[in-house]
Formats: structure tokens, sequence, C-alpha cells
């Protein structure tokens, strides 16, 4: 099905135009407030053009920023693109403030237009997607995401959810490990039984096998009272070991003898006690050359390592990047009473070509900064600390044809791997036919893709 814009615009030379230049879609148009309503509630649109100068005040603005607050009010998904003369900046700018997802200063340019609603279309499907996505995924709810890559993590958290079996999660640093821990552990039949976290990179060596497998009464200087450890508090549930690759060598054939017969003794305990929970590891460390090296014990890590997942670094997950950005917009919105609700065009280049060496943590981190700390309603790659960047990843460049090239390439491949490489469902989901597809594929030597059609 082809996606439908909508013009706003009462200068049948500027219909033409936009008809014209945007022949992938399904072109629709209105040329004041009363068609333009109808129109968006017949035909939903997921993106607008809309000139400011319409009837009855076509020498202002008043009118078009209405029909805007309008269709922001009805259709808040709605990407609505500006269009304005050379010396409305002001007004284009105050659109962009009431929401607006950019603005484009007449005379048309075929080549950009075409651009700016195809990126447009593209940010509206994905926060489509993940709105749907939040609805009626009834698997790992915790997981924010429908990149493959993650999509592949989440099948197989599922598939062990119902089971004992030890699991090993592996990863950078800020990928999400514990949610990962927590949504398997919320799908078990465990759920209703405590969840135990300890992290054994941030606990002292001394005092590690203490947390864990608790102490006796006067078991040493200051031990007071019998306390439990976290296995033990743990009991009928599950205990999350984090950065178990830090746990300390002399400590790992206890753990070891916990894990094979489940059963502990306290420090400075002599009786054997039962514990019945699952236990879920995770590190961001190598453990198979820490195995090799002597620094981890090969038979604890076939032990906590049945199997083995590999959660994704985000800069692999560039799919997710802008619906992960949403949610933790709306959620520090909420937190901190903050004005800013949307991304300028800028700032989601940014974030799309940004590495994310710390991950969704470091998203996380620099969306609750920006939430904050920005001065409008739209948040700036400034707000977030990142660079000015085009929709190319690159440096700026006043080069449409290169940057389109680059954008719609991504763009292909991106929904080529989202239809598990169906040629049809690709076509569909890029909202073109599938004639035009290999004419894109063909263009820009997409061989890979050609190949395997």
């Amino acid at each position: 099905m082809t996606d439908t814009v909508l013009v706003v615009d009462d200068d049948l030379g500027i219909q033409k135009q936009l008809k014209w230049s945007l022949t992938d879609y399904d072109v629709v148009f209105a040329d004041d407030h009363t068609s333009a309503i109808a129109q968006l509630r017949r035909y939903e649109p997921k993106v607008v053009t809309l000139d400011l100068g319409l009837p009855p005040d076509p020498a202002n603005a008043s009118e078009g920023l209405r029909i805007l607050q309008d269709i922001i009010s009805l259709a808040p998904r709605t990407k609505v693109i500006v269009v304005t003369g050379n010396n409305e900046k002001e007004n284009a700018l105050k659109a962009i403030n009431f929401g607006a997802y950019d603005f484009y200063q007449k005379p048309i340019d075929s080549d950009t237009i075409k651009l700016l609603v195809y990126r447009a279309l593209n940010l509206a499907k994905l926060e489509l997607e993940n709105s749907i996505l939040s609805k009626v995924r009834t698997g790992m709810s915790r997981i924010i995401g429908n990149s493959e890559s993650i999509q592949t993590v989440v099948r197989k958290a599922e598939k062990i959810a119902n089971t004992d079996v030890s699991t090993l999660l592996l990863g950078e640093s800020g990928t999400g490990k514990e949610v990962f821990a927590r949504s398997i552990h919320e799908h078990s039949p465990r759920k209703d039984k405590p969840f135990v976290a300890i992290n054994c990179a941030s606990i002292p060596e001394n005092l590690l096998e203490s947390e864990l497998f608790g102490y006796e009464k006067g078991a040493f200087t200051g031990a007071n009272k019998t306390t439990l450890g976290k296995i033990e508090t743990a009991q009928g549930g599950t205990l999350f070991l984090d950065e178990i690759g830090d746990m300390p060598i002399g400590l790992q054939a206890k753990m070891l003898r916990f894990l094979q017969e489940r059963v502990i003794e306290r420090v400075g305990g002599r009786a054997e006690i039962p514990v019945d929970i699952r236990v879920i590891c995770a590190t961001h460390r190598d453990l198979q050359t820490m195995v090799a090296e002597e620094r981890f014990r090969e038979d604890l890590y076939y032990r906590v390592g049945e199997i083995p997942i590999m959660i994704p670094p985000l800069r692999d997950r560039d799919q997710d990047i802008i619906l992960l950005a949403r949610t933790f917009l709306n959620i520090y919105r909420e937190e901190f009473n903050a004005k800013a609700k949307s991304f300028s065009e800028s700032a989601i280049n940014s974030m799309l070509a940004h590495k994310w060496p710390g991950n969704i943590r470091e998203m996380q981190n620099k969306l609750k900064s920006a939430v904050i700390m920005a001065e409008g309603t739209v948040i700036q790659p400034d707000d977030l600390g990142l660079f000015a960047v085009d929709g190319s990843g690159e440096s700026e460049t006043l080069n449409l044809r290169e940057v389109r090239e680059v954008a719609e390439s991504k763009a292909i491949r991106r929904a080529y791997h989202q239809a598990d490489k169906n040629m049809s469902k690709t076509a569909e989901l890029l909202g073109v036919t599938r004639p035009t597809l290999y004419s894109l594929i063909d263009k820009y030597h997409l061989d890979d893709l050609k190949s395997s059609a």
C-alpha cells in the first residue's frame, strides 16, 4: 500500500509541483482549514506539507499556524513539514515550537522536498511501530526495540524463561543485561518470588563471600548477628550475578560447589543449607580468554553458561535508536515536568550517527540532561551533547544527491532485513512498488540484495 501525503496549499502551481515531485506517494490536497481537517481525518496521512499563508488571511501565517495546531492536536504522530516564503523564518520557527517536524523555504526543489518527506515518513513509521509494540507485545515487555538483532535475543530469552537453565548474558556495559535478566525472571514460574541482584565488581573482594553466602554470628570482628547472604534471600526466585567475570578466583570454587549441589555454608558456619534458586549471570568480559589465561575457572564457565546470550550494542541497533530516544524523552519529560516534546531533524540524525560507546546507559544520561536543559520544546544536538550531522551520518554537506543516496541505501537495507529478505514486504515497508525497489537497488548498486532477490 502506497503511503499518503497531504499537501495543504491554495496555490495550484505548488500543488502540481509537489504532486510531480512526490510520485512515490499518493498525494491528496487541501486549500483551507476545513478541507485540511477533512482530508486529515479521511486519509490519516503520516506526513503533511503545510503552507502557512492560507485564506482567509493569506498575507499572514495565522491561519496556517491554526491548522498546524489542529493537526498536531488531532494526529500528534503526523509529521508536518511547513513550507514558507523567504521572509518567514520567524513564523517557521514558531511553527517548530508548535510541533512541526521541519520547515522548508520556497521555491520548491524537487530533490529536497522528496528527501524531507522520505525522512519524515520513516520517522513516523518507526514511532508507530514502537507504539504498536508497546501495546501488543506479549513477550519481554521491558525490552524496547524491533530491530532483528534485538528481536533475535528476545526470542531466545522467551524460550529459556520457563526453564531453570543457567544463563550467561554477554555484552558491553550499558547494553541492558540486567533488564534482560529481570525480564527472564518476570516471565518464569519464579516471577512471584524474589529477584536478587549483586554486582561482583562493586563489592571488595574480602566482603563478596559474606555478601553472597551470609555469615554466622561471631564469624569475624563485627559479625554481631547471623546474617543471610544474597543467595539465601533469593530463595525460590532468581539470583542475578552481574559482572561475574570480576569474581575473585578463590571464591569461584565455592560458587561452583553451590551451583553443582545447590547447598551453601555461611561464612563461619558448618551446616549445609539447601537453596532452590535460578541463577542468571552477566559480564562484559571475554570469559573464554580469561579461561585460557587461567583467570576464570573453566568448569565454572561451563556451569554458568549453559545457554549464553549475546546482547548487541546500541550501535548495531540503529533501527531502535529513535524508538529508545522517544521512550526516554516521554519518561523524563513526565518525571521532570519539562516542556521538551520532540527532536529536531538534526538531533535525530546526530543520534543515528553517534556510536554510543556507553550504549543504552549513555543514551539515558544524554536524554535526561537534554530534557532538563532544553530551552524550547524541540531538543537540538547541543542539548544532547552531540555534533550536528546530516542524514548520512557525516559532516554537513550541501550535495543533495549524495545525501539522498546514502539515506535511501541505508533505509532499503533496514527494510530488507526487517522484512526477512522478502522483496514484496520490503517494498511495502518502504512505501514503493516492487519495480521501483528493484530500480533503486540497481541505481545504488546494492548487489548483495539483488543477488538474493
